[in-house]
């Protein structure tokens, strides 16, 4: 064994001191100038792009990716040296132009999702055009733009290696023989790569529903094209994955259909009442009980939260789908898709959602909101979930006078909204309604429309000599964060109007308003460290030093994104405020037990009956407790008890949250809630079949 070592270590001295002397390292840099400059630029942009989305030190310091991105960029680089003279600089300036889109594109999309693009949205880009402002103002920035510095170097070294006549062209000879030491060179990195990865990455992986953990691990190439596998993977899933799938989904809920024989104080609570849902746009638990020099942001909403059953810990749970799949959530407890969005996607499955089951109970159900019917699906996917009736923009009055941002604003949506429910009342004895809010979708800029409201700080300052002044500094004022808030006081006045305008029509006597935020905002972060550590006398962030400074780190920008939940009636017969941490997907069971309905395959549960012991699970792996947020790409946690915690609650939890996600998504796209999916899918099989 030593004279192996011996001779291996020899062996190496040797080729070591071959490639000094024979000057292989600069020979080859020498001759393969623009080759390196592409492997340059490709993983120059991608490491660019982790740096400026997930800023931490442990992506700093990361190889992992720079290698996974090192082995796919040198592999399909390696097919130039097919090519002769300039069909080679054209190869591989197309590639250096596809990974720099790659690059550009998941920058702009994380900037507004927090999340890495998927092939599987472009069905999606159809919805560009309505909501341009949003994506111009919110999107681009000017960081997405750097990446094409690198690849215009990439064209401009070409032109000066040509210009110099140091591009090199080679004989066939040369150039496979170079197309094969480049590509084992390739696939060894690849290997390497390979044998570093554990079981659970690779588990991750394969699933792809943790973006930002995929990339953090493998890079950016290698994630996009496991997300083109996983984009059509559906598509041949549905004609193999059939059986796996409902074995998978039966065993998942097998002990779950008892969970119904349980009665608490709200059982049946308001059954046979009337229902109005609110779908509050992009309300946020933050502008709740907020004042700015003592007005109030949301008077209207705290009056009501004051008057009603008040959730304190809800979270939204959406993916990409945003409103739609928080639509989605709400009336079916189901978890948005790993990949597209339901609504687009997966609007022609089978689903047990609220609509449905109250049109079973004898309601009239209805959806009313003032955009285009087809903007995220809802013509047909609100068919699909059981309402008898979609009143879209088609039916209201809309013209310039009374848009606000993307379309009719709130408070003649709600007035021309109550005109309806009165005929709808006329006409059926018991209804339940959706009402979908617009105004305060981002980019909140009609700031011109929103009234009167100034989100600045009036405060009292000492002078030099010792005398003192009032000042009133603009704090919030131009920021986002502070247009946000002028667009929710909007927002509240309309609901204001709506809830006087229903009271004099008499429709609050026999009914049951349910109001939720749809998700967060989206805001930036340094507008919240801004509004928690503003400085009124120099009018900037107080510095770290100052003792009053308060840290807002990624966490407290995570857990600030609750959204309200509000159930009310005009009689007060449910009052008061629920502390325990709750998901949207909790709303359906937790109302249906008030309203006497139930769904078995709920993935959430009545928080009346869970309590203390919910769990919240987020479409990318995150979830949260009583006790803890556990943040899963970076396997860290926040605790929000004073509580010791094991390691086997962490573990517990996130095997839960990642078998939940396996099965909502399979569920939806296997239709499994279909009674007829087995034969519809023998029959795309043998249509299938037939076709080839």
């Amino acid at each position: 064994m030593k004279k192996k070592l011996i001779k291996l270590k020899d062996k190496l001295i040797k080729t070591i001191k071959r490639i000094k002397d024979e000057k292989i390292i600069s020979s080859y840099l020498k001759n393969n100038r623009l080759f390196i400059v592409y492997i340059v630029v490709c993983v120059l942009n991608s490491t660019l792009l982790r740096i400026f989305t997930m800023p931490t030190m442990e992506n700093y310091l990361s190889f992992k990716p720079i290698i996974a991105d090192l082995a796919v960029v040198t592999i399909i680089g390696s097919f130039s040296y097919l090519f002769k003279g300039k069909k080679r600089y054209i190869y591989l300036l197309v590639w250096a132009v596809i990974f720099t889109a790659i690059c550009t594109i998941n920058s702009a999309y994380y900037t507004f999702y927090t999340s890495f693009a998927s092939v599987s949205m472009l069905s999606l880009t159809q919805y560009i055009g309505e909501v341009g402002d949003a994506v111009v103002e919110n999107v681009l920035q000017i960081k997405d733009l750097v990446y094409i510095l690198p690849l215009i170097f990439f064209i401009y070294y070409y032109h000066r290696l040509a210009k110099k006549d140091k591009y090199k062209i080679y004989s066939k000879t040369t150039r496979i023989k170079k197309f094969k030491n480049t590509i084992i060179t390739g696939a060894v990195i690849l290997f390497l790569f390979i044998i570093s990865l554990s079981s659970l990455e690779i588990s991750r992986f394969v699933k792809q529903w943790n973006r930002e953990y995929i990339v953090m691990r493998f890079g950016i190439y290698m994630y996009q094209g496991n997300d083109i596998i996983a984009s059509i993977q559906p598509k041949i899933s549905a004609m193999f994955g059939y059986d796996d799938a409902k074995k998978e989904f039966n065993e998942y809920y097998k002990d779950r259909k008892d969970e119904q024989d349980y009665s608490n104080e709200y059982t049946n609570i308001f059954e046979g009442r009337n229902v109005i849902v609110i779908h509050a746009e992009s309300m946020q638990d933050i502008a709740l009980n907020r004042t700015f020099n003592g007005e109030e942001v949301t008077p209207n909403l705290n009056r009501l939260i004051e008057e009603g059953l008040f959730f304190t810990n809800f979270y939204s749970q959406v993916s990409v789908g945003t409103s739609s799949d928080t639509e989605l959530t709400f009336n079916t407890s189901l978890m948005p898709t790993q990949n597209g969005t339901a609504f687009v996607s997966y609007f022609d499955r089978t689903y047990i959602a609220t609509p449905s089951l109250m049109k079973e109970k004898g309601y009239y159900t209805f959806s009313m909101h003032a955009n285009n019917a087809d903007f995220w699906n809802r013509r047909a996917m609100h068919g699909s979930l059981g309402y008898d009736k979609f009143y879209s923009k088609e039916i209201y009055d809309v013209d310039k006078e009374n848009v606000i941002g993307l379309g009719l604003s709130d408070k003649e949506f709600f007035a021309q909204s109550v005109e309806k429910i009165k005929k709808i009342s006329e006409e059926h004895e018991k209804y339940y309604g959706l009402l979908i809010t617009l105004t305060n979708h981002t980019p909140f800029s009609d700031t011109d429309k929103y009234g009167e409201f100034a989100v600045t700080m009036k405060t009292t300052v000492t002078n030099e000599d010792g005398t003192t002044k009032e000042i009133e500094a603009p704090y919030l004022e131009g920021t986002k964060l502070g247009n946000y808030f002028k667009s929710v006081h909007y927002a509240d006045a309309a609901l204001g109007e709506f809830f006087q305008a229903m009271d004099e029509a008499g429709l609050l006597d026999n009914t049951v308003v349910i109001l939720y935020g749809d998700h967060d905002a989206r805001l930036p972060r340094s507008d919240y460290n801004l509004m928690n550590n503003y400085d009124p006398v120099t009018d900037s962030v107080k510095s770290k030093d100052d003792e009053t400074y308060e840290e807002y780190d990624s966490f407290d920008y995570e857990l600030d994104r609750k959204v309200p939940l509000l159930i009310w009636t005009k009689d007060g017969k449910v009052k008061g405020k629920v502390d325990y941490t709750m998901g949207m997907y909790d709303v359906m069971p937790t109302i249906g037990n008030m309203l006497g309905f139930y769904n078995e395959y709920a993935l959430g549960h009545d928080i009346f009956e869970t309590k203390e012991n919910n769990i919240v699970v987020f479409p990318n792996g995150n979830w949260i407790t009583d006790k803890m947020y556990y943040n899963s790409q970076k396997g860290e946690y926040k605790l929000l008890k004073d509580e010791i915690i094991d390691e086997d609650y962490i573990s517990k939890n996130n095997e839960y949250a990642e078998k939940l996600l396996d099965v909502s998504n399979k569920a939806i796209v296997f239709d499994l809630f279909n009674p007829n999916s087995e034969e519809k899918v023998s029959e795309v099989n043998k249509t299938e079949a037939g076709e080839n």
